[in-house]
C-alpha cells in the first residue's frame, strides 16, 4: 500500500490488480497496524468490498481505497459522530453524502471507513474522549497532530494512499507536518462546504496525500462550486495536475522563522532556514521578510472570538441532530467552557472580530504585491506527547499557551482565506518528521502545486516511511 493513489488507479485501469485486491490489502494493512495508532474508528469494510467487486467505478481513482474524517463530512449510511460521546451513544448515522464526499465517490474511492478526529476538530492533537487517542506511526509515544490527525496517522502508516481532512485552523497542515506527509489548504471557495455548511468561514477541506501529484489529481476532481455558494475562488488556468510539469520562473520567496514571542523550536527554525537555502539552490530569491500584520498580539484573540463561537454553534447542530439540548455532560470540559465562553460574545463583539478579521486579510494580502509566496515552519514544536496537551480536570483552559506555541503559523491563512501547503520537507536529529509551510496568494494553489513538486523532486521524501 506504499504506492500513492494516482500509481494504485494506474494498476486498476491497466488490470494489473483489480479493486478489491486494492480493497483487500488496505483491510489487511489496517487490520495489521491498527490496533497501535487508532486511525480508522468506524470500518465499512464489507461494504467496500461489495463496492469494489461490483467493477462500477470509472472515474480518475477507480478502485482507489480512501478513509473519509469522521468531521463535517457524511457518506451516506455510516457512522458520523464528529468526535462526540454523545453521538456515538446515539448511534448517529449520516443520512446522506456531503457534496464533496459525493465528488469522492464519482471519481471512483472505495471508501473503507471514517477516521478519528478530536471533539468537533478544536484542538491540533487528536485525543477525543469518544474513541481515545491516534498515535504517530513515526513515534507511537507522539500525537499525529490535528484535527485530521487520524487521516494522517492512516496515510503515514501505509493503510491507504490518500485520506480526506479539513482545516479550520491547520487541521489539515499540522498532522501533515508531524506525519510527514503533503497536506494543501485550498482557498476559501474553492472547494464546496454544501450541502449543509457555507464558504464564508474559516474551514475548508482537502486530503492528505504523500505525494505532490495525488495532492493535484484530487484537487482536479474535488474543486468547484456547488448549488447556491456564496464565494467561489476563481477556476484555475488548467488542470493542477499539469502544474507539475511546468518549472516556476524564478520567485521572489519572504522568509519567517520566528515567532512573536521567541518560542520556535530549533528544530523547526532550522527546517525552514533549509528549505530557504533549497529553494535558493533551484534559482529562488528568499529574502527574510514577512507581512507586519502576522506580528500583532491580538490576532490570537481575534481568532477564538470566532473559534468560540463556532464552537457553540456546533454544539448546537449536535443537539439539533440529537433532538435534545445538550449540556455540559455531553460533550469534554474545553468544547463546554469554550460553547460558554461564546455566549458571553455580543453581536456586536462578534461583528467586530469579523470586521477586525478583514481588515487583517487586507493587510496581509498586501505583501502579496510584491511577493511571490511565504515560507515559515508549519509548526513551532515537533509533535508533543500524547495527552500533553490534555487539560487537567477543572482547568480546562490550562494548555492553551501551549497549544499556541505549538501552532503559532498556521491559523492567519484560515482567516485570509489564502491557500497554504506543508510540505515533509526535514526530519528531526530523533526521527520525527518537521513540515515547512508555503503560503500563496489567495487563488493561487497552482502556485504552490508548482513549486511542491519542484522541491519534491529536489529533496524527495517518498520513500521515508515509519517502522510501524
Amino acid at each position: 500500500m506504499w504506492l500513492d493513489a494516482t500509481a494504485q488507479a494506474e494498476l486498476v485501469r491497466s488490470k494489473e490488480v483489480s479493486a478489491r485486491e486494492l480493497a483487500e490489502a488496505a483491510i489487511a494493512r489496517i487490520e495489521a497496524v491498527d490496533g497501535e495508532i487508532n486511525a480508522v474508528i468506524h470500518r465499512r469494510f464489507d461494504e467496500a468490498l461489495a463496492e469494489a467487486g461490483s467493477g462500477k467505478g470509472d472515474g480518475v481513482f477507480a478502485g482507489v481505497p480512501f478513509l473519509v474524517k469522521d468531521l463535517f463530512a457524511d457518506t451516506e449510511g455510516d457512522p458520523s459522530h464528529y468526535g462526540n460521546q454523545a453521538m456515538r451513544d446515539a448511534g448517529h448515522r449520516a443520512t446522506s453524502d456531503s457534496w464533496l464526499c459525493a465528488r469522492y465517490r464519482s471519481a471512483g474511492f472505495t471508501f473503507l471507513g471514517r477516521t478519528n478526529t478530536p471533539e468537533l476538530g478544536l484542538v491540533p492533537v487528536t485525543e477525543p474522549h469518544a474513541y481515545g487517542p491516534s498515535r504517530n506511526p513515526w513515534d507511537k509515544s507522539r500525537s499525529p497532530g490535528g484535527s485530521s490527525g487520524g487521516s494522517a496517522a492512516a496515510v503515514a502508516a501505509g493503510m491507504v494512499a490518500a485520506a480526506h481532512g479539513s482545516d479550520g485552523g491547520g487541521s489539515i497542515r499540522i498532522p501533515a507536518s508531524m506525519c510527514g506527509l503533503v497536506g494543501l489548504k485550498p482557498s476559501r471557495g474553492r472547494i464546496t462546504a454544501g450541502p449543509d455548511r457555507d464558504e464564508s468561514g474559516l474551514s475548508v477541506q482537502h486530503v492528505l496525500t504523500r505525494s505532490v501529484r495525488d495532492c493535484a489529481a484530487i484537487l482536479d476532481v474535488t474543486a468547484g462550486p456547488g448549488y447556491g455558494d456564496m464565494i467561489i475562488a476563481p477556476a484555475p488556468e488548467r488542470p493542477y495536475l499539469e502544474e507539475l510539469s511546468e518549472r516556476p520562473r524564478p520567485l521572489r520567496i519572504g522568509l519567517l522563522a520566528h515567532t512573536p514571542n521567541g518560542t520556535l523550536h530549533p528544530h523547526c527554525e532550522q527546517a525552514v532556514r533549509s528549505a530557504a537555502v533549497l529553494l535558493e539552490g533551484l534559482g529562488h530569491f528568499v529574502v527574510e521578510e514577512h507581512p507586519d500584520v502576522l506580528d500583532d498580539p491580538d490576532n490570537g484573540r481575534r481568532f477564538i472570538a470566532r473559534w468560540a463561537v463556532n464552537t457553540r454553534l456546533s454544539v448546537l447542530g449536535l443537539g439539533a441532530m440529537l433532538g435534545r439540548e445538550l449540556g455540559p455532560s455531553d460533550v469534554e470540559p474545553l468544547t463546554w467552557a469554550m460553547a460558554t465562553a461564546a455566549t458571553k460574545i455580543g453581536a456586536v463583539d462578534y461583528a467586530q472580530a469579523v470586521a477586525a478579521s478583514a481588515r487583517f486579510t487586507r493587510r496581509l494580502a498586501s505583501f502579496w504585491e510584491d511577493h511571490d509566496l511565504l515560507i515559515t515552519p508549519t509548526l513551532g514544536e515537533p509533535p508533543p506527547l500524547v495527552g500533553e496537551l490534555e487539560p487537567p480536570e477543572g482547568d480546562p483552559f490550562a494548555t492553551q499557551a501551549h497549544t499556541g506555541a505549538l501552532v503559532p503559523f498556521t491559523t492567519h491563512f484560515n482567516v485570509s482565506g489564502q491557500p497554504a501547503i506543508s510540505l515533509p520537507l526535514q526530519v528531526s536529529p530523533d526521527g520525527l518528521p518537521i513540515g515547512v509551510q508555503l503560503v500563496a496568494a489567495y487563488g493561487r494553489e497552482d502556485l504552490l502545486i508548482r513549486i511542491a513538486a519542484q522541491l519534491e523532486e529536489a529533496a524527495p521524501w517518498l520513500d521515508r516511511r515509519p517502522s510501524i
